[in-house]
């Protein structure tokens, strides 16, 4: 037993002293070449930042990681009440049933991740600023567009706070931001197209009719001036009865297009402070600004990750060539590799 007992001591103080002997092998192994991977971790590192400070000099166009800028547009969205209740209910009953219903989340904000996303926004984008030649594009050009795009044009919306967010990446800010502008009223006036949101449909009705009922206004004015000069001059086409008829249908005519008028004008009055009172479906928090601050690249993040990849790879290299100097020296290595060695020639 106690002979059982020797063995397996020196078996494994054997095994610990291999360990220890082969952490020595890779110490040794790495300050034997220390100076190819000082040398390769250090040109490394100057590579990478002369190649920072070569795209940070030159112009966009011509620089091959140029400085990008991303300015934002920040929308509120308001939830829909009515389909939010219904939905809750029909969550609720859909449990008692022991049926699971996912949260679908606001219709409304559904509807803007849509046509975030939609080829009718997308392509008046484009055909607004002509990215199909900003981008260089030949190939498909429609398709390819859209799909680059919609790699910069980018929406995204916050269940929490229902603000709804545009953002554009291009290396010049202020393209950026009137890219941005445009999104966004485009998709302010595709709300009002869609009747989302009454008052403003209500508004703008309003704002036609007034406008149509003070031109008429002006017209039956102006044809009662006429009909009294000409009957100040003596001249009448009609006859005296026929101008004194047409006198009065347009003083009729007039008096109710000015009823017409004020009562438009008080509706226009109380919407507005109906408007002001409520919540719009769809408010800009925050328009697009010329951002003095680049998004992206990070180059000096780039110049870490460049040096540790050097440093890694130089002790792979450091690693790989000690093994070939090991199979070399190594006569049952090179006849295993069908490899002969220089004493064997001779």
């Amino acid at each position: 037993m106690e002979n059982s007992q020797n063995i397996e001591s020196a078996s494994q103080n054997t095994e610990q002293n291999d360990d220890e002997i082969s952490l020595l092998d890779l110490i040794a192994v790495l300050l034997h070449y220390k100076f190819m991977i000082i040398a390769v971790t250090g040109l490394a590192i100057i590579g990478a930042v002369v190649f920072s400070i070569i795209s940070l000099k030159l112009p966009p166009e011509k620089s091959p990681l140029p400085n990008q800028f991303t300015p934002q547009a920040h929308m509120l969205i308001k939830e829909d009440s009515g389909s939010s209740g219904l939905s809750g209910s029909l969550s609720s009953l859909a449990g008692l049933a022991g049926v699971s219903v996912g949260g679908g989340g606001s219709s409304r904000s559904s509807l803007a991740n849509y046509l975030s996303t939609s080829n009718e926004y997308l392509d008046a984008v484009n055909k607004k600023f002509n990215l199909t030649e900003r981008y260089k594009i030949e190939k498909f050009p429609v398709t390819s567009t859209r799909k680059a795009l919609k790699k910069t044009l980018v929406s995204t919306y916050d269940d929490e706070s229902s603000v709804f967010t545009i953002s554009f990446t291009d290396t010049d800010p202020v393209f950026a931001r009137d890219v941005v502008n445009f999104a966004v009223d485009w998709m302010q006036n595709r709300f009002d197209e869609l009747g989302l949101d009454s008052n403003r449909i209500e508004k703008k009705n309003l704002e036609a009719n007034i406008d149509a009922t003070y031109k008429e206004i002006l017209k039956l004015e102006k044809e009662a001036q006429n009909l009294g000069a000409s009957v100040n001059k003596g001249v009448s086409i009609w006859g005296g009865p026929n101008v004194s008829i047409e006198t009065a249908r347009i003083q009729m005519e007039l008096s109710a297009q000015q009823k017409v008028y004020e009562q438009l004008k008080t509706q226009y009055e109380l919407l507005k402070v109906k408007m002001q009172s409520e919540q719009p479906v769809f408010q800009i928090l925050e328009r697009p600004e010329i951002p003095d601050m680049k998004s992206k690249p990070s180059r000096g993040k780039l110049c870490i990750i460049i040096t540790f990849a050097a440093f890694f790879i130089s002790v792979f290299m450091a690693f790989a060539l000690n093994a070939w100097q090991n199979i070399k020296n190594d006569p049952e290595a090179q006849k295993k590799l069908n490899l002969k060695t220089k004493k064997e020639s001779v």
